[in-house]
Protein backbone atom coordinates (compact mmCIF):
# COMPACT_ATOMS: atom_id res chain seq x y z
CA UNK A 1 0.00 0.00 0.00
CA UNK A 2 1.35 3.89 -0.80
CA UNK A 3 2.12 5.85 1.81
CA UNK A 4 -0.16 9.03 2.34
CA UNK A 5 1.21 12.16 2.31
CA UNK A 6 -0.25 14.65 4.95
CA UNK A 7 0.57 17.63 7.00
CA UNK A 8 1.40 17.09 11.00
CA UNK A 9 -0.62 19.31 13.26
CA UNK A 10 0.12 19.61 17.24
CA UNK A 11 -3.23 21.07 18.48
CA UNK A 12 -2.81 22.08 21.99
CA UNK A 13 -5.01 22.55 24.58
CA UNK A 14 -4.76 23.05 28.11
CA UNK A 15 -5.94 19.83 29.14
CA UNK A 16 -5.83 17.46 25.77
CA UNK A 17 -2.59 17.57 23.31
CA UNK A 18 -3.61 16.46 19.81
CA UNK A 19 -1.41 15.38 16.98
CA UNK A 20 -3.44 14.96 13.99
CA UNK A 21 -2.53 13.79 10.37
CA UNK A 22 -4.28 15.22 7.69
CA UNK A 23 -4.41 14.17 4.33
CA UNK A 24 -4.12 16.60 0.93
CA UNK A 25 -7.75 16.84 0.59
CA UNK A 26 -7.49 17.94 4.49
CA UNK A 27 -8.91 14.74 5.96
CA UNK A 28 -8.02 13.29 9.04
CA UNK A 29 -6.42 10.18 8.46
CA UNK A 30 -4.64 9.41 12.13
CA UNK A 31 -5.29 11.34 15.47
CA UNK A 32 -3.36 10.72 18.84
CA UNK A 33 -4.06 12.58 22.06
CA UNK A 34 -2.28 13.08 25.66
CA UNK A 35 -2.93 14.67 29.02
CA UNK A 36 0.28 15.61 31.09
CA UNK A 37 0.06 16.50 34.83
CA UNK A 38 0.35 19.86 36.28
CA UNK A 39 3.22 21.38 37.62
CA UNK A 40 3.20 24.12 40.38
CA UNK A 41 5.27 27.58 40.08
CA UNK A 42 7.27 29.62 42.63
CA UNK A 43 3.84 30.41 44.28
CA UNK A 44 2.67 26.38 44.14
CA UNK A 45 -0.01 27.63 41.44
CA UNK A 46 -0.80 24.73 38.94
CA UNK A 47 1.19 25.26 35.62
CA UNK A 48 1.77 23.92 32.30
CA UNK A 49 4.53 21.26 32.11
CA UNK A 50 6.39 22.65 29.26
CA UNK A 51 9.37 20.06 29.86
CA UNK A 52 7.13 17.16 29.14
CA UNK A 53 5.02 18.96 26.25
CA UNK A 54 8.44 20.14 24.45
CA UNK A 55 9.67 16.51 25.13
CA UNK A 56 6.54 14.80 23.60
CA UNK A 57 6.21 17.01 20.63
CA UNK A 58 9.90 15.64 19.90
CA UNK A 59 8.91 12.10 20.29
CA UNK A 60 5.89 11.85 18.62
CA UNK A 61 7.11 13.53 15.29
CA UNK A 62 10.26 11.22 15.30
CA UNK A 63 7.90 8.13 15.88
CA UNK A 64 5.87 9.26 12.47
CA UNK A 65 9.06 9.55 10.52
CA UNK A 66 10.18 6.43 10.76
CA UNK A 67 5.97 5.23 10.40
CA UNK A 68 5.37 3.40 7.00
CA UNK A 69 2.04 4.73 6.31
CA UNK A 70 2.65 7.87 5.62
CA UNK A 71 4.79 10.51 4.62
CA UNK A 72 5.09 13.38 6.65
CA UNK A 73 5.51 16.96 4.20
CA UNK A 74 4.40 19.43 6.82
CA UNK A 75 4.11 20.53 10.35
CA UNK A 76 2.45 23.07 12.26
CA UNK A 77 0.53 24.51 15.46
CA UNK A 78 -2.36 25.31 16.78
CA UNK A 79 -2.43 26.34 20.58
CA UNK A 80 -4.16 28.49 23.31
CA UNK A 81 -2.95 31.50 24.13
CA UNK A 82 -2.10 34.32 26.52
CA UNK A 83 1.01 32.37 27.63
CA UNK A 84 4.71 32.90 26.93
CA UNK A 85 7.50 30.60 27.25
CA UNK A 86 11.26 32.06 27.81
CA UNK A 87 14.50 31.16 26.57
CA UNK A 88 17.97 32.30 27.26
CA UNK A 89 20.49 32.84 25.36
CA UNK A 90 21.80 29.19 24.32
CA UNK A 91 18.04 28.66 23.96
CA UNK A 92 17.46 26.74 27.16
CA UNK A 93 13.86 26.64 28.86
CA UNK A 94 13.69 29.52 31.40
CA UNK A 95 10.73 27.72 33.47
CA UNK A 96 7.50 27.89 34.13
CA UNK A 97 5.12 28.07 31.75
CA UNK A 98 2.70 30.37 33.97
CA UNK A 99 -1.15 30.04 33.59
CA UNK A 100 -2.91 32.93 32.77
CA UNK A 101 -5.53 31.90 35.30
CA UNK A 102 -3.43 32.92 37.99
CA UNK A 103 -4.27 35.89 39.83
CA UNK A 104 -2.63 38.76 39.17
CA UNK A 105 -0.82 41.04 41.95
CA UNK A 106 -3.00 44.43 42.41
CA UNK A 107 -0.65 46.77 43.30
CA UNK A 108 1.58 46.23 40.36
CA UNK A 109 -1.39 46.43 37.89
CA UNK A 110 -2.64 49.64 39.50
CA UNK A 111 1.53 50.44 39.39
CA UNK A 112 1.05 49.38 35.05
CA UNK A 113 -1.82 51.63 34.67
CA UNK A 114 -1.28 54.01 36.39
CA UNK A 115 2.60 54.76 34.74
CA UNK A 116 1.28 53.88 31.40
CA UNK A 117 -1.64 56.31 30.59
CA UNK A 118 -4.88 54.38 32.51
CA UNK A 119 -6.89 51.40 32.13
CA UNK A 120 -9.14 52.83 29.97
CA UNK A 121 -6.53 53.93 27.10
CA UNK A 122 -4.58 50.64 27.50
CA UNK A 123 -7.75 49.01 26.98
CA UNK A 124 -9.28 50.67 23.94
CA UNK A 125 -6.08 50.83 21.89
CA UNK A 126 -5.03 47.22 22.54
CA UNK A 127 -8.46 45.83 21.74
CA UNK A 128 -8.31 43.85 25.22
CA UNK A 129 -10.40 43.81 28.42
CA UNK A 130 -8.26 44.77 31.73
CA UNK A 131 -7.92 40.54 32.42
CA UNK A 132 -4.51 40.21 34.06
CA UNK A 133 -2.84 37.34 33.35
CA UNK A 134 -4.80 36.89 30.47
CA UNK A 135 -3.45 39.67 28.82
CA UNK A 136 0.06 37.79 28.19
CA UNK A 137 1.83 41.00 28.18
CA UNK A 138 1.28 41.79 31.50
CA UNK A 139 3.24 38.67 32.40
CA UNK A 140 6.54 39.79 31.03
CA UNK A 141 5.70 42.89 32.97
CA UNK A 142 5.36 40.70 36.28
CA UNK A 143 8.54 39.22 36.00
CA UNK A 144 10.84 42.51 35.33
CA UNK A 145 9.05 44.07 38.27
CA UNK A 146 9.25 40.95 40.46
CA UNK A 147 11.43 38.90 39.44
CA UNK A 148 14.71 41.04 37.77
CA UNK A 149 17.14 37.95 38.19
CA UNK A 150 14.69 35.98 35.99
CA UNK A 151 14.53 38.93 33.59
CA UNK A 152 17.78 39.36 32.64
CA UNK A 153 17.92 35.93 31.84
CA UNK A 154 15.57 35.85 29.51
CA UNK A 155 16.47 36.28 25.93
CA UNK A 156 13.45 35.71 24.60
CA UNK A 157 9.82 35.60 25.24
CA UNK A 158 7.67 33.03 22.61
CA UNK A 159 3.79 32.66 22.55
CA UNK A 160 3.09 28.68 23.02
CA UNK A 161 2.54 28.39 19.68
CA UNK A 162 5.70 30.13 18.17
CA UNK A 163 7.92 28.26 20.76
CA UNK A 164 6.65 24.69 19.53
CA UNK A 165 7.70 25.47 16.28
CA UNK A 166 11.33 26.76 17.66
CA UNK A 167 11.84 22.72 19.42
CA UNK A 168 12.10 21.72 16.31
CA UNK A 169 13.43 24.58 14.09
CA UNK A 170 15.13 26.27 16.75
CA UNK A 171 14.06 29.43 15.29
CA UNK A 172 12.48 31.87 16.94
CA UNK A 173 9.32 34.30 15.83
CA UNK A 174 6.30 35.82 17.01
CA UNK A 175 3.21 35.78 14.62
CA UNK A 176 0.19 38.41 14.54
CA UNK A 177 -2.33 35.83 15.95
CA UNK A 178 -1.13 34.95 18.87
CA UNK A 179 0.39 38.89 19.73
CA UNK A 180 -3.45 40.58 19.14
CA UNK A 181 -5.31 37.80 21.25
CA UNK A 182 -6.34 40.16 24.54
CA UNK A 183 -2.20 40.74 25.10
CA UNK A 184 -2.15 44.15 25.76
CA UNK A 185 0.94 43.99 23.36
CA UNK A 186 -0.43 45.40 20.05
CA UNK A 187 -2.09 48.81 19.44
CA UNK A 188 -4.94 48.25 16.89
CA UNK A 189 -4.90 51.50 15.59
CA UNK A 190 -1.23 52.10 15.21
CA UNK A 191 -0.44 48.11 14.19
CA UNK A 192 2.54 48.61 15.98
CA UNK A 193 3.29 47.26 19.45
CA UNK A 194 1.98 49.60 22.17
CA UNK A 195 3.99 52.47 23.31
CA UNK A 196 4.54 50.79 26.77
CA UNK A 197 5.88 47.79 25.45
CA UNK A 198 9.32 50.07 23.97
CA UNK A 199 8.93 51.80 27.19
CA UNK A 200 9.22 49.07 29.21
CA UNK A 201 11.71 47.64 27.00
CA UNK A 202 9.68 44.81 26.60
CA UNK A 203 9.80 44.60 22.58
CA UNK A 204 13.66 43.80 23.37
CA UNK A 205 12.58 40.33 24.17
CA UNK A 206 10.27 39.46 22.00
CA UNK A 207 11.01 38.01 18.47
CA UNK A 208 10.79 39.28 15.08
CA UNK A 209 7.28 38.95 13.19
CA UNK A 210 6.47 36.47 11.12
CA UNK A 211 2.43 35.81 9.25
CA UNK A 212 1.18 32.98 10.30
CA UNK A 213 1.70 31.31 6.68
CA UNK A 214 4.86 31.19 6.86
CA UNK A 215 7.76 29.13 6.45
CA UNK A 216 9.51 28.88 10.21
CA UNK A 217 12.16 26.52 9.19
CA UNK A 218 13.11 22.84 8.68
CA UNK A 219 12.49 20.08 10.81
CA UNK A 220 15.86 17.82 10.11
CA UNK A 221 16.49 20.40 7.62
CA UNK A 222 14.04 18.94 5.08
CA UNK A 223 10.35 18.82 6.45
CA UNK A 224 8.52 22.84 6.39
CA UNK A 225 7.80 23.97 9.42
CA UNK A 226 4.95 26.61 9.87
CA UNK A 227 5.55 29.20 12.98
CA UNK A 228 2.14 28.06 14.46
CA UNK A 229 -0.70 30.27 15.58
CA UNK A 230 -3.61 31.04 18.43
CA UNK A 231 -6.00 28.15 18.20
CA UNK A 232 -9.00 30.84 18.15
CA UNK A 233 -7.79 32.62 14.89
CA UNK A 234 -6.51 28.71 13.76
CA UNK A 235 -10.73 27.47 13.74
CA UNK A 236 -11.74 30.61 11.73
CA UNK A 237 -9.61 30.01 8.60
CA UNK A 238 -11.90 27.13 7.40
CA UNK A 239 -14.83 29.98 7.25
CA UNK A 240 -12.69 32.44 5.65
CA UNK A 241 -11.76 30.28 2.64
CA UNK A 242 -15.02 28.42 2.37
CA UNK A 243 -17.23 31.54 2.65
CA UNK A 244 -17.14 35.00 1.12
CA UNK A 245 -19.85 36.64 1.82
CA UNK A 246 -19.65 38.59 5.33
CA UNK A 247 -20.45 36.41 8.32
CA UNK A 248 -19.98 35.83 11.87
CA UNK A 249 -19.23 32.84 13.77
CA UNK A 250 -20.65 31.74 17.03
CA UNK A 251 -17.73 28.94 18.60
CA UNK A 252 -19.92 27.42 21.33
CA UNK A 253 -18.24 25.45 23.77
CA UNK A 254 -16.89 26.40 27.82
CA UNK A 255 -16.83 30.16 26.37
CA UNK A 256 -19.10 31.06 23.39
CA UNK A 257 -17.41 33.54 21.16
CA UNK A 258 -18.99 35.50 18.92
CA UNK A 259 -16.36 36.37 15.71
CA UNK A 260 -17.05 39.15 13.23
CA UNK A 261 -14.47 39.15 10.35
CA UNK A 262 -16.76 41.46 8.72
CA UNK A 263 -16.69 44.87 11.68
CA UNK A 264 -13.97 46.89 11.65
CA UNK A 265 -15.48 49.52 13.64
CA UNK A 266 -13.27 50.28 16.84
CA UNK A 267 -14.01 49.18 20.31
CA UNK A 268 -15.78 51.23 22.71
CA UNK A 269 -15.47 51.72 26.43
CA UNK A 270 -19.07 50.00 26.88
CA UNK A 271 -18.36 47.02 24.06
CA UNK A 272 -14.54 46.44 26.69
CA UNK A 273 -16.83 46.62 29.69
CA UNK A 274 -19.42 43.59 28.43
CA UNK A 275 -16.40 41.72 27.12
CA UNK A 276 -15.56 42.20 23.82
CA UNK A 277 -12.30 42.43 22.36
CA UNK A 278 -10.41 41.83 18.25
CA UNK A 279 -8.35 38.97 17.54
CA UNK A 280 -6.06 39.45 14.42
CA UNK A 281 -7.12 37.03 11.52
CA UNK A 282 -4.30 34.74 9.75
CA UNK A 283 -4.15 37.76 7.24
CA UNK A 284 -3.25 40.11 9.83
CA UNK A 285 -6.94 41.16 10.04
CA UNK A 286 -8.46 42.37 13.16
CA UNK A 287 -12.05 39.99 14.17
CA UNK A 288 -14.51 41.82 16.52
CA UNK A 289 -15.41 39.25 19.28
CA UNK A 290 -17.54 38.84 22.34
CA UNK A 291 -17.13 36.46 24.65
CA UNK A 292 -19.99 34.64 26.77
CA UNK A 293 -19.50 32.16 29.49
CA UNK A 294 -22.77 30.13 28.02
CA UNK A 295 -21.31 26.55 28.14
CA UNK A 296 -19.91 26.59 31.81
CA UNK A 297 -23.35 27.88 33.08
CA UNK A 298 -25.53 25.27 30.52
CA UNK A 299 -22.99 22.70 32.22
CA UNK A 300 -23.55 23.75 35.56
CA UNK A 301 -27.49 24.58 35.29
CA UNK A 302 -27.93 20.59 33.87
CA UNK A 303 -26.57 19.32 36.77
CA UNK A 304 -29.12 20.88 39.11
CA UNK A 305 -31.63 19.91 36.74
CA UNK A 306 -30.17 16.14 36.48
CA UNK A 307 -30.95 15.71 40.46
CA UNK A 308 -34.01 17.88 40.64
CA UNK A 309 -35.35 15.59 38.36
CA UNK A 310 -33.62 12.77 38.49
CA UNK A 311 -32.62 12.28 35.21
CA UNK A 312 -29.19 11.17 33.55
CA UNK A 313 -26.70 14.07 33.24
CA UNK A 314 -27.07 13.89 29.77
CA UNK A 315 -30.56 13.86 29.48
CA UNK A 316 -31.18 17.35 27.69
CA UNK A 317 -29.59 15.51 24.60
CA UNK A 318 -33.22 13.76 24.02
CA UNK A 319 -35.43 17.12 24.72
CA UNK A 320 -36.87 17.89 21.39
CA UNK A 321 -37.67 21.31 20.77
CA UNK A 322 -41.22 22.52 21.52
CA UNK A 323 -42.07 26.40 21.52
CA UNK A 324 -45.07 25.78 23.55
CA UNK A 325 -42.85 24.75 26.62
CA UNK A 326 -41.68 28.24 26.08
CA UNK A 327 -44.73 30.13 26.88
CA UNK A 328 -44.97 28.19 30.74
CA UNK A 329 -44.48 30.08 33.82
CA UNK A 330 -44.39 26.91 36.02
CA UNK A 331 -41.30 24.73 35.55
CA UNK A 332 -43.16 21.18 35.82
CA UNK A 333 -41.41 18.93 33.94
CA UNK A 334 -37.60 18.99 33.01
CA UNK A 335 -38.35 19.71 29.69
CA UNK A 336 -40.26 22.98 30.35
CA UNK A 337 -37.26 23.99 32.37
CA UNK A 338 -34.64 22.82 29.94
CA UNK A 339 -36.55 25.13 27.64
CA UNK A 340 -36.62 27.72 30.02
CA UNK A 341 -32.69 27.73 30.79
CA UNK A 342 -32.23 27.62 27.26
CA UNK A 343 -34.25 30.77 26.83
CA UNK A 344 -32.34 32.80 29.67
CA UNK A 345 -28.75 31.21 27.72
CA UNK A 346 -30.38 32.74 24.38
CA UNK A 347 -31.04 36.10 25.44
CA UNK A 348 -27.68 36.64 26.96
CA UNK A 349 -26.20 34.93 24.04
CA UNK A 350 -28.06 37.41 21.48
CA UNK A 351 -27.13 40.52 23.42
CA UNK A 352 -23.09 39.29 22.94
CA UNK A 353 -23.57 38.69 19.38
CA UNK A 354 -25.42 41.99 18.74
CA UNK A 355 -22.57 44.12 20.19
CA UNK A 356 -20.21 42.68 17.31
CA UNK A 357 -23.17 42.86 14.77
CA UNK A 358 -23.53 46.41 14.62
CA UNK A 359 -21.43 48.35 12.38
CA UNK A 360 -21.40 45.45 9.85
CA UNK A 361 -23.54 43.82 6.89
CA UNK A 362 -23.53 40.43 8.02
CA UNK A 363 -27.09 38.28 6.62
CA UNK A 364 -25.01 34.68 7.88
CA UNK A 365 -24.90 32.85 11.02
CA UNK A 366 -22.78 29.88 11.71
CA UNK A 367 -22.59 27.98 14.83
CA UNK A 368 -19.75 25.33 15.86
CA UNK A 369 -19.05 23.46 18.91
CA UNK A 370 -21.41 22.08 21.87
CA UNK A 371 -24.50 23.89 21.05
CA UNK A 372 -24.68 23.28 17.12
CA UNK A 373 -25.58 19.72 17.93
CA UNK A 374 -28.03 21.07 20.73
CA UNK A 375 -31.74 21.79 18.26
CA UNK A 376 -32.87 24.03 21.00
CA UNK A 377 -30.65 26.80 20.66
CA UNK A 378 -30.33 26.61 17.06
CA UNK A 379 -34.03 27.11 16.91
CA UNK A 380 -34.01 30.42 19.39
CA UNK A 381 -31.18 31.33 17.54
CA UNK A 382 -32.80 31.16 14.49
CA UNK A 383 -36.01 32.98 15.98
CA UNK A 384 -33.92 36.14 17.32
CA UNK A 385 -32.27 36.28 13.99
CA UNK A 386 -35.21 35.52 11.87
CA UNK A 387 -34.40 37.89 9.18
CA UNK A 388 -30.91 36.38 9.30
CA UNK A 389 -29.62 32.65 7.64
CA UNK A 390 -28.68 30.77 10.42
CA UNK A 391 -26.56 27.31 10.31
CA UNK A 392 -25.52 24.78 12.43
CA UNK A 393 -21.72 24.48 10.74
CA UNK A 394 -19.57 20.40 11.37
CA UNK A 395 -16.20 20.89 11.00
CA UNK A 396 -14.09 18.67 12.67
CA UNK A 397 -11.06 19.81 14.50
CA UNK A 398 -11.31 23.48 13.51
CA UNK A 399 -8.37 24.48 14.94
CA UNK A 400 -6.05 22.00 13.78
CA UNK A 401 -7.60 22.38 10.24
CA UNK A 402 -6.96 25.98 10.01
CA UNK A 403 -3.35 25.94 11.14
CA UNK A 404 -3.05 23.31 8.17
CA UNK A 405 -4.73 25.43 5.88
CA UNK A 406 -2.73 28.38 6.86
CA UNK A 407 0.29 26.69 5.32
CA UNK A 408 -1.32 25.07 2.24
CA UNK A 409 0.66 26.54 -0.18
CA UNK A 410 4.16 25.69 1.18
CA UNK A 411 3.03 21.76 1.30
CA UNK A 412 -0.16 20.93 -0.78
CA UNK A 413 -0.35 21.18 -4.52
CA UNK A 414 -3.66 20.17 -4.77
CA UNK A 415 -6.81 22.39 -4.89
CA UNK A 416 -8.64 23.27 -1.59
CA UNK A 417 -11.73 21.10 -1.56
CA UNK A 418 -14.98 23.08 -1.65
CA UNK A 419 -16.62 20.81 1.30
CA UNK A 420 -14.85 21.69 4.03
CA UNK A 421 -17.89 22.59 6.37
CA UNK A 422 -21.24 20.61 6.64
CA UNK A 423 -23.85 23.27 6.78
CA UNK A 424 -27.60 22.68 8.49
CA UNK A 425 -29.90 25.69 7.77
CA UNK A 426 -32.35 26.63 10.30
CA UNK A 427 -35.69 28.48 10.16
CA UNK A 428 -37.49 29.41 13.10
CA UNK A 429 -39.27 26.54 13.07
CA UNK A 430 -37.19 23.55 11.00
CA UNK A 431 -33.96 22.38 10.34
CA UNK A 432 -32.60 21.77 6.33
CA UNK A 433 -29.53 20.21 5.98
Amino acid sequence: MEPISVIAIFDIGKTNKKLLLLDEQYQMVWEKSCQFEEQVDEDEFPCEDIDALSSWVLSAIETLLVDNRFIIKAINFSAYGASLVYLDSKGNLIPPLYNYLKPYPTELSKKFYIDHGGEQNISKATASPILGNLNSGMQLYRIKNQLPVKYQNIETALHLPQFLSFVLTGNRYSDYTSIGCHTQLWNFTKNNYHDWVMEEGIDLRLAPIKQCDSLGGYFRDSIPVGIGMHDSSAALIPYLISFKQPFILISTGTWCISLNPFNQTALTDEELKQDCLCYISYKDKPVKAARLFAGYEHEQAVKKLAVQFNKPLDYYEKVSYDASLLTEHATQTYESAYHQLMAEIMVQQVKSTDLILNGSQVMKIYVDGGFSQNNIYMHLLSEYYSGKEVFAATIPQASALGAALAVHEIWNKQTLPSDLIKLNFFSSNKAVE
